[in-house]
């Protein structure tokens, strides 16, 4: 999955010293952490940002799948498929704008936020009712639960 403009509102606060916030939605952090693993579905984080505020959210929800500051995430990608031996129908992608089509393009399942830019939803087998940062993640993971048989 991405992370701006999918786990959080793609907004990026600053403040007068620098400091960045984002925010992420507990419902999100719930599917990535519980329902996920319960299926045996291995989550993973591929953003092109490099933040410590992502590295302190994926330890917070066990995510040890985390490349960070990844422009060309097609190698990224096709790395963890080798690594967890998966075949393009065996992996699932959300992600909301154009870095991301390129890995939409190579997975068996796709989904987006319902406010990505056009060039993804056109692409996308799903596209969430829920827009980024505000539980798009979880609608997502809740479509790949009710679409494989159970582990």
């Amino acid at each position: 999955m991405d992370v701006d403009g999918t786990l959080t509102d793609g907004k990026i606060n600053m403040g007068p010293d620098g400091e960045v916030f984002k925010s992420f939605d507990i419902k999100d952090g719930y599917g990535i952490n519980e329902m996920l693993p319960a299926h045996g579905i291995v989550p993973a984080i591929i953003t092109g940002r490099t933040s410590k505020i992502v590295e302190n959210r994926a330890r917070e929800l066990h995510i040890t799948e985390l490349y960070q500051g990844r422009h060309d995430k097609l190698d990224t990608l096709k790395l963890l498929m080798e690594k967890y031996e998966c075949s393009r129908e065996n992996v699932a992608y959300i992600g909301d704008d154009v870095l991301d089509i390129v890995c939409m393009r190579e997975c068996g399942l796709v989904g987006c936020p319902a406010d990505s830019c056009q060039q993804v939803k056109e692409i996308a087998d799903f596209v969430c009712s829920k827009n980024g940062g505000d539980g798009a993640v979880r609608e997502f993971i809740e479509h790949i639960i009710a679409s494989v048989p159970n582990p």
